[in-house]
């Protein structure tokens, strides 16, 4: 217990309260749940962020780009515009937020990206401009009962699973640990390469108590692929390397990179840190500082498409950077199991005819 826990304890009462109110107003009826004619498949936490949703979300796209045309719906957290958007060629994170910018840049092509603060009017949004549209899925919208979803998957992390954390501002839950009661699927998220079968049993034992009867508990890890490099200069990573990220949390990442390069500096900013002109020159200050190992700078996707843009462009053009993608990464089983659960969901909302 930390010495300042007492003084925080009526706040996250008072904010529990809050919470449960607001779902038992949900599940009387008071509040009003919408259901869509598209199956519609949530993606999100109980936490407050860092449990890997955009990949999640980009392994769905993979998994289902061929089968189905897809559309993707975000908040867009901690952009600088408001209400409905469709992305485009012409936006950029500014406009749509980073991780929707990340998943247009991707798949923008095969995958309609739209961002929304009530997923409940961006939904006919969406359908109105591409009524071709078969499969829903909603980013971060665990919370967001204003939809009925079809499925519900809920991502928890290894290291900090939900059952362990406290609700706000003692921990970093955003409702009870009740809530995954409401998923049809949870995923532990972040898993190491050495989870064991004992320690999955334990988890298993802990998410049951929680969540809905019958409901898969699956395990899953990352995939670091071959840096990516972002600017115009050298093609070739070094050994040494210069980290810069801005995400909840890069534990996992600079556990990664520490495995593959030299990690001369690193510069952690806050979850969706907006970078800026002094920002880059510090960074550029670090890589004088170290001109003799020749290094590069490595970040995340998340931030490379914040750091990728005309205004830091001629910057790039002497100090290589690159971005390491990541990926989901599952079992043969567990891989089956979403892709079942996915296609029943289909297939039972067709059959319906709703």
């Amino acid at each position: 217990m930390r010495f300042y826990d007492p003084f925080l304890y009526p706040f996250a009462a008072l904010y529990s309260l809050a919470t449960r109110w607001r779902n038992h107003l949900f599940e009387i009826g008071s509040k009003k749940s919408t259901s869509f004619n598209v199956p519609v498949i949530v993606v999100g936490n109980l936490s407050v962020g860092g449990t890997g949703k955009t990949p999640a979300i980009e392994y769905l796209i993979r998994q289902f780009q061929d089968r189905y045309r897809l559309a993707v719906i975000s908040r867009g957290y901690k952009r600088k515009t408001s209400g409905f958007l469709l992305a485009t060629s012409e936006m950029g994170p500014d406009d749509i937020g980073d991780e929707p910018f990340q998943v247009f840049q991707k798949f923008g092509e095969k995958v309609a990206v739209a961002v929304g603060e009530s997923r409940a009017l961006a939904i006919p949004q969406v359908l109105a401009e591409r009524p071709e549209t078969e499969v829903i899925l909603l980013d971060d919208a665990f919370q967001h009962r204003y939809v009925v979803p079809d499925l519900a998957v809920l991502l928890t992390t290894f290291h900090k699973p939900f059952f362990e954390d406290r609700i706000l501002p003692l921990g970093t839950l955003r409702e009870s640990r009740r809530g995954a009661v409401r998923a049809n699927a949870v995923v532990v998220t972040k898993c190491p390469n050495t989870l064991n079968d004992a320690k999955k049993a334990a988890f298993h034992q802990e998410i049951i108590a929680y969540a809905r009867e019958g409901a898969p508990i699956i395990f899953a890890g990352i995939r670091y692929s071959e840096p990516i490099p972002i600017s115009k200069g050298t093609q070739i990573i070094g050994k040494a390397v210069i980290v810069v990220t801005g995400i909840a949390s890069n534990r996992d990442f600079l556990e990664e990179v520490r495995k593959r390069y030299e990690v001369l500096e690193i510069r952690d900013y806050p979850d969706h840190h907006r970078y800026s002109v002094a920002d880059i020159k510090d960074l550029e200050v670090l890589y004088r500082k170290h001109i003799s190992k020749q290094p590069s700078i490595l970040t995340t996707e998340k931030d490379a498409v914040k750091l990728n843009v005309p205004q830091f462009l001629p910057f790039w053009s002497e100090i290589p950077i690159f971005a390491l993608p990541m990926e989901m990464d599952l079992s043969e089983t567990d891989r089956r199991i979403i892709t079942t659960m996915v296609l029943d969901t289909v297939k039972k909302k067709n059959y319906r005819g709703e």
